[in-house]
Formats: C-alpha cells, structure tokens, sequence
C-alpha cells in the first residue's frame, strides 16, 4: 500500500519545525507543485501584463517560510501560511508599483468567489486593507477567506487548518463573502 502523500508531508513539517533543516529540503519537491498551483491560480486573477511570474512568486514565498520557526501543524496549516505569504508578497508589490506610478490601477483581483460577483474586481491593495478589517472583527472568518480564495483550501481542508468544523467553515464563508461584498463595492 502507498504511503498517504499528505502525512508524509506533515511528517516532514513537523521534522522541519523540530530544527531538522534536511525535512525542509526533502519538503520543497514534495510541495513544490502544490505551491505553484497556488501561485498561478493567485496571478490568474491579476491584471493582464502583470511582472511577476508563478515561479518567482513561489520563491519569494518559499524564502519567507525558510525564515520563520512556525510549528507546522499539517499540509493545510502550511498551505495557508503560504497562501499568506503570497498574499503579503503581491500587496506589497501592488504598494511598490502605485508608488512608482501614481494614478496607476494597481494590480486587480476578480473577486468571484469572494463576492459573488463574476465581473466584479478589486484592487489587491484594497481587498487586503478589507480583510486587514475583517481580522480585527473576526481574525477566523479573515483567516479562513485566505485559505479558501487565495489557498483554494476546501472546506474540509480549511476546516482541519482552523480547528473548526466544516459546517462552522460554512458559515463563516458565506458571512466573510458577504461582509466583504458590502465593504469592497462601498466608496473607496
């Protein structure tokens, strides 16, 4: 019988996060895919001709888990630090570029699955200050919007990573979706 490829990368985090550097070196293959996946699926939702590439948002996001002492609790834990990391790497990318280029539209995001709205975008620097909001009323809705929009976590999966239950991941979905509608389709 195959070894289940999910424990077998917890394993390996739980080794990584009890000092083991080789654990990190035999885990960046084994989620390599997974992580581009992420990434791709993040830059999909970006304005046409955006700079940065999959691969190199993959390892800027990688450099930034190396450098953290998290405890790794299982493959859907890391998967949406990860999905974070990316997050914070794009917005602050989004901050450079509107810097350099004032009056400039920033990179865009379409928020379909977040607001229900197939046509409606958003800038990602305005989508990260609402959910910057959303935390400070509910840090689990915010943390679970993550995981499921920009980690393509499911519910069970989100569920596991947050310590809830599925129909608890449900229902904050459904709430952060319409929380965050009502706040991204108000005046700037």
């Amino acid at each position: 019988m195959a070894a289940d490829p999910s424990s077998d990368v917890t394993r390996m985090l739980r080794e990584w996060s009890a000092g083991d550097p080789s654990a990190a070196d035999r885990l960046l293959p084994v989620v390599y895919g997974e992580l581009h996946r992420l990434a791709a699926g993040y830059l999909r939702r970006e304005r046409t001709g955006h700079t940065l590439q999959s691969t190199a948002l993959v390892n800027e996001a990688w450099m930034k888990l190396a450098d953290q002492s998290a405890p790794w609790q299982n493959r859907a834990h890391f998967l949406g630090v990860a999905a974070q990391a990316m997050r914070r790497i794009l917005v602050d990318h989004a901050r450079r570029k509107s810097a350099q280029k004032r009056g400039g539209d920033g990179l865009r995001v379409t928020l379909a699955d977040v607001a229900a709205e197939e046509s409606n975008e958003v800038d990602l620097v305005r989508l990260d200050a609402a959910l910057e909001k959303l935390a400070a009323l509910d840090e689990r809705q915010a943390r679970m919007v993550t995981m499921r929009f920009f980690a393509g976590l499911t519910v069970e999966e989100a569920a596991e990573a947050l310590g809830v239950s599925e129909k608890t991941v449900k229902r904050d979905w459904a709430a952060a979706r319409a929380w965050l509608h009502r706040e991204l389709t108000g005046p700037p």
